[in-house]
């Protein structure tokens, strides 16, 4: 089977999830990866999963998002490795780092260093901040990154303490806009035959994500919480929880109410709208949660989507891989290991229906392919 991305060839110094996942976005489709890693240890997340450290097996961090990928080590501050290095730039197509402003300008290998040796690379680099700007030269993590975003703000009920999303969404977004930005670099070189600089932050990721709230808040004033916005709740059934939700409907009170067998709570004159429901929304909730509780979730989510209204099960995570959407979707990918059994990951999102994405490598073991990267013995 053909690939989208077959021959063509990138190079990845990227550690954590933000680069290497642009990486393996590439890899699946068909490029061919070459990592390169610290001499000695590595991309730090090769030792970030200690159950799988204290049992010396590949890590399931590092897995996954290093699958569809060769490993070597290269020492760019040493002479002799920088150059193994160089050659490698003079037969690739990207190079993909997430070094902090200035490193990779330090080695000798900037954007206009590699150009000079390749004029059709593509150079992407992605950072915590961006290469310019006050914050330009402040470490980058997705925690932070949710802080001075306006995130932790978000997940919080009005004046509350700040809370994190226990997901790394700057990372994942930033690294599937990184891989995006590759593409669309890639595709302007057909026409110019000219590689260019592709540049992505952890921090403009995580502003972009808010595009929504960012209007309404730049040209009017004002900041947009969406679960306030409609008769938006929570409750908890029988045997789970489920989220109710009445967007999209003039009267969701109404619904509501039909779908659990309860007497119309829309007929006060109080609560007859829904921007009128939207403002009573807790004081409605704590009349109607008893209700749910004598229905399964399924049957309360079933009785509510009958009825037009959107509600859907609150699951834990171990749920939602188990379920039958997650294996009709094909979300879940296995990969050979060398040395240990297959591991389970998460596969890319993307389908296509001619040239899919693919396994065709599992996770590298450190500096696992210089010898034929290299061409040495």
């Amino acid at each position: 089977m053909s690939a989208v991305l077959e021959g063509i060839k990138v190079l990845e110094l990227c550690e954590v999830f933000q680069g290497p996942l642009a990486g393996q976005i590439l890899g699946d489709y068909g490029a061919d990866v070459v990592k390169i890693e610290r001499p000695g240890r590595g991309d730090s997340l090769r030792h970030s999963d200690t159950v799988a450290n204290e049992r010396g097996e590949m890590g399931s961090y590092f897995a996954a998002v290093n699958r569809n990928k060769r490993s070597i080590c290269l020492d760019l501050k040493d002479d002799a490795e920088r150059a193994h290095f160089l050659r490698l730039v003079a037969q690739a197509d990207v190079v993909l780092h997430n070094y902090r402003p200035g490193v990779m300008e330090k080695l000798g290998c900037g954007y206009a260093d590699l150009a000079a040796i390749n004029p059709r690379l593509v150079y992407a680099a992605a950072s915590g901040f961006g290469a310019t700007g006050p914050l330009a030269a402040m470490a980058g993590q997705d925690f932070l990154i949710q802080s001075i975003s306006g995130i932790a703000w978000k997940t919080t009920a009005c004046a509350g303490e700040p809370t994190f999303i226990n997901v790394p969404l700057a990372d994942y977004t930033s690294g599937v806009l990184m891989a995006q930005g590759v593409l669309l670099a890639l595709l302007e070189r057909t026409r110019s035959g000219q590689g260019q600089q592709v540049s992505m932050s952890l921090f403009s990721a995580l502003v972009a994500m808010q595009s929504l709230e960012a209007a309404s808040t730049l040209n009017y004033g004002y900041e947009t919480r969406w679960f306030e916005r409609a008769l938006n709740f929570t409750a908890e059934a029988a045997d789970g929880w489920l989220t109710v939700i009445g967007f999209f409907r003039d009267n969701p009170l109404k619904l509501i109410c039909e779908a659990m067998g309860l007497e119309d709570l829309s007929s006060r004159a109080a609560w007859a709208g829904k921007h009128e429901q939207a403002t009573h929304r807790d004081e409605i909730a704590q009349l109607l949660r008893p209700a749910f509780r004598r229905y399964s979730t399924e049957e309360a989510v079933r009785r509510l989507q009958a009825h037009g209204v959107l509600a859907a099960p609150i699951l834990r995570f171990e749920e939602t891989l188990a379920h039958a959407q997650t294996e009709a979707n094909g979300l879940i990918a296995t990969v050979p290991v060398e040395g240990q059994q297959a591991m389970r990951v998460l596969a890319h999102p993307v389908m296509l229906s001619r040239t899919p994405a693919q396994v065709r490598r599992g996770p590298p073991h450190l500096g696992a392919h210089r010898g034929e990267i290299l061409g040495e013995p």
